[in-house]
């Protein structure tokens, strides 16, 4: 649940692991001297295993549990941040809110892209003040300093303006990438959106991709009871042999409707640096 604006603590740790895919130390070196510019209250503790390589993951899947887990029940960590997405999270979620205790419940977790399966996993259990935003790689794109900034600026001082600008205090939001959702919907990670608006937002796919996880998705979430969906970004749009003959909005807008789904309009999120703050809940700012 979102806390007013407030400086959560003088000297604030967030832990930094890599769920996913690996961080380069060269990126941890920009974040962290930006933070100690921009944010010098907070600590950025980001964990060896973010730099470790196995294959396509940042480390074994063992690897990548033991340290998320490590950072989430240390009681001097404040916040969990989720260093980039990729492929991998999906594979340690459910074994890593099964060994989470006390300490994990009170921490903010912020990320988004396959960060999404942890977040996910983590709404469904109960633990912790869950949150779609930008991640530590973001630094990677031109602007990237912005959507640090804004990341910083939620978890040490959960700022509004940090958030996506129409958010309604009262209802309840969740926010996705749709091909991680997706994929998701029907598995043990899936939480309740009951009552939700779900936002969702997706890049480098096919519109013929985005439409199957479309009809996936409000398909399976058809009798779920949703508030509604709404549509962020949907970014680096591939060309397909011809044109599909829908935009992304139009996709979103007629499964929604078919599954007697209320459609909302458009979302400030995406895989870019504008991509803005999403609490998980019922929003209380």
């Amino acid at each position: 649940m979102a806390q007013g604006t407030k400086s959560i603590s003088s000297s604030l740790r967030i832990g930094i692991c890599a769920p996913s895919t690996p961080f380069s130390q060269e990126g941890a070196e920009r974040v962290i001297a930006l933070a100690a510019v921009s944010h010098p209250e907070a600590k950025l503790i980001f964990d060896e295993q973010c730099f470790f390589e196995h294959g396509h993951f940042a480390g074994s899947d063992k690897q990548r549990l033991d340290s998320f887990v490590a950072l989430a029940n240390d009681p001097t960590i404040d916040a969990i941040w989720f260093a980039r997405g990729g492929y991998g999270a999906a594979r340690i979620a459910e074994a890593a809110t099964a060994r989470l205790d006390s300490n994990a419940k009170r921490k903010t977790y912020l990320g988004y892209s396959d960060a999404g399966n942890m977040l996910a996993a983590l709404y469904r259990a109960g633990i912790g003040e869950i949150a779609h935003g930008p991640m530590p790689s973001d630094i990677g794109r031109t602007g990237g300093e912005e959507a640090i900034g804004r990341a910083l600026d939620w978890i040490v001082h959960k700022k509004p303006d940090a958030l996506e600008p129409d958010l309604i205090r009262g209802q309840k939001y969740a926010a996705f990438n749709l091909m991680t959702l997706a994929m998701m919907t029907g598995t043990k990670l899936m939480p309740d959106l009951r009552d939700h608006i779900l936002i969702i937002e997706e890049i480098s796919e096919y519109l013929y991709a985005f439409d199957r996880a479309m009809f996936h998705l409000c398909s399976n979430l058809a009798d779920h009871g949703l508030t509604g969906i709404k549509l962020g970004r949907v970014s680096d749009i591939p060309d397909n042999d011809r044109p599909f003959g829908e935009d992304a909005e139009a996709i979103a807008e007629r499964w929604s409707r078919q599954n007697g789904i209320a459609f909302l309009g458009r979302s400030d999120i995406g895989h870019d640096v504008q991509n803005r703050v999403v609490p998980f809940g019922l929003l209380d700012i």
